[in-house]
């Protein structure tokens, strides 16, 4: 059956959904997979490394309203044309709404994906619309469980709900040359630290002035460690004027937004991954898939314990989960992985083994077509 992919984020977007989009397409037969995206810098020469066929294309008008309808009719077009026989929608709202319409008009049946913002936004300000794109839809596929009883507690009677798993890209399972590892180690001056990475947007709910605020008091139970972080976000100035703040320039490593392709280099230098995941004022973490790419990796996890989180790490046997707000606790979860090297290799052995059995796309996307 043809399948069209409906995103607003895709490579050569950086991002979550962006990696999820192609990780998803990737693992769908090639010739019978399309993507609808929007248009960006480096877009023809991203999709040409793909064997799907990736439509590019301005989704909104500037002025008339609605502006998503622009989409409507650049998607019926493609359905017509290529005899699409299902649409995988990844926006809940807009696009969810160019899914009920083509189901109406051309009796094309679509799946809805809920990503966790997505969920949040359309329950609090557009519930109304977000039950009927979610009743109409074929299926109804979200990030974790906690996601999935979120949605069941709002919208009554969902029988079409679903719980699929984003998976790390079949990148961060390869093996990764040990004197490329240790090339990058000499450029970034870690030669002999004990490396703390995170990767992550520099957002609210990601913990990152906590981590900055404990830093010295892991830094007396582990004087040679070092802070590798790796994203971008609305809080990157807030976050880099803490760390001067805290004379923490010698100890933190900034590298701003990476490919997805290369991140695997980066896990594979760190002894440690470490995400202070919380609940903010908007929204709490529905799942986190970089905490399963560090799992892939091999690296043991500190985690936030909050929304999904405990879904992608499991406490005492992958990583150990902590309350943010407790400060002894954070500490000595994150000293005692990176002093207690025997114990944080078994913990990074069991996540690997645990994606390897449960958490590849292979197995995920199978859950969606069958």
């Amino acid at each position: 059956m043809k399948t069209l992919i409906i995103t607003l984020e895709y490579p050569p977007q950086v991002g979550g959904i962006a990696s999820y989009v192609n990780n998803l397409a990737s693992h769908l037969p090639a010739q019978e997979t399309f993507v609808y995206a929007p248009k960006m810098k480096g877009d023809a020469l991203y999709d040409g490394k793909n064997g799907w066929r990736v439509f590019r294309m301005k989704p909104y008008f500037s002025f008339f309203w609605p502006r998503w309808i622009r989409m409507y009719w650049q998607v019926r077009k493609i359905v017509k044309r290529q005899k699409i026989g299902r649409l995988m929608i990844q926006h809940v709202l807009p696009a969810g709404y160019i899914g009920f319409l083509i189901m109406k008009s051309m009796k094309v049946p679509y799946y809805i994906f809920m990503h966790g913002s997505d969920l949040e936004v359309g329950l609090k300000k557009k519930r109304r619309k977000l039950s009927m794109v979610c009743r109409y839809a074929e299926k109804v596929i979200v990030s974790s469980i906690f996601l999935k009883n979120k949605l069941l507690s709002r919208i009554d009677d969902l029988k079409n709900v679903s719980v699929v798993y984003p998976a790390p890209g079949d990148n961060f399972l390869a093996e990764v040359d040990q004197s490329i590892i240790a090339e990058t180690k000499a450029q970034l001056a870690l030669q002999g630290k004990k490396v703390i990475i995170t990767v992550s947007r520099l957002a609210e709910g990601k913990g990152f002035p906590h981590l900055i605020r404990l830093l010295p008091q892991i830094l007396k139970r582990v004087p040679n460690a070092a802070w590798l972080i790796i994203g971008d976000g609305q809080k990157k100035q807030e976050i880099i004027d803490l760390v001067q703040k805290n004379n923490l320039q010698n100890v933190v490593r900034f590298l701003g937004q990476i490919e997805n392709e290369l991140l695997p280099l980066y896990y594979h230098l760190a002894d440690l991954f470490v995400l202070l995941t919380h609940r903010d004022e908007t929204a709490e973490e529905g799942w986190g898939t970089v905490f399963m790419e560090a799992a892939a990796c091999g690296l043991p996890v500190v985690a936030g314990s909050v929304g999904g989180v405990d879904e992608a790490v499991e406490n005492l046997v992958t990583g150990l989960l902590v309350d943010t707000y407790q400060d002894t606790q954070v500490v000595s979860a994150v000293a005692e992985l990176l002093l207690k090297s025997d114990y944080a290799r078994q913990m990074g052995r069991a996540g690997r083994e645990r994606v390897l059995q449960d958490f590849t796309w292979e197995k995920q996307a199978a859950k969606i077509t069958q």
